[in-house]
């Protein structure tokens, strides 16, 4: 699943067709998600209505309460499911020889991805405390899911460096937070597309901090 607009699932042929019903959930939950990041990130979580989001993924009502209980949980649902794409992203720099160079595959590939998806971030970041106390939970999950990834990979820094102290238990939870909250400003402020000149410095403060 994509989160912009301009890659949105086309709707499905009009009369018969050979797709099985789950191919045709399939298809309206991710025209509905997508639909749903577009609007709020367009207008906002408060002002996007139910309208709003079935009108631009060309979908019923019916087929929208056939997936999701609410407005509320589209909109967890497509902020769950594109943490999730970021974090498979992210994976792939395990492969790298050393924790400082994952470190840094993984940084990179992570401020890329939000510059390539302004439509998620202007979502994600600005308007999901407007979203309730399930947006804020589903936010804390994705935080634990990032938060995971710096312990495992200052675990990693131990065992190639052995004379490294021990790790503040608190280090990974304020690296999530405070690059988040970096990467927020940045979006609130129209510099989405600048992310990626921020490496060096958030590279070197994960470095500081894990260390």
């Amino acid at each position: 699943m994509h989160a912009d607009a301009t890659t949105a699932p086309e709707p499905l042929p009009r009369g018969r067709h050979k797709l099985s019903r789950e191919d045709v959930r399939e298809s309206q939950r991710r025209r509905l998600i997508t639909a749903m990041l577009e609007r709020v990130s367009e207008q906002g979580y408060a002002a996007t209505t139910l309208g709003d989001v079935v009108s631009a993924a060309r979908c019923s009502r019916n087929a929208f309460y056939d997936l999701f209980e609410d407005k509320e949980a589209c909109y967890i649902a497509a902020c769950d499911e594109t943490a999730t794409e970021m974090l498979e992203a992210l994976y792939s720099a395990v492969e790298e020889q050393s924790w400082l160079a994952a470190l840094r595959r993984g940084m990179r590939s992570y401020l890329r991805w939000w510059a390539e998806h302004p439509q998620f971030a202007a979502a994600y970041v600005i308007d999901l405390p407007a979203a309730g106390r399930r947006a804020l939970e589903q936010r804390d999950r994705a935080y634990a899911r990032f938060a995971a990834m710096f312990e495992a990979l200052a675990a990693r820094a131990r065992t190639e460096q052995p004379l490294l102290g021990p790790l503040s238990p608190l280090a990974p939870r304020l690296l999530v937070t405070g690059i988040t909250e970096i990467v927020g400003q940045e979006v609130r402020e129209g510099r989405v597309d600048a992310l990626p000149e921020l490496e060096e410095e958030l590279v070197q403060l994960v470095v500081k901090t894990l260390s």
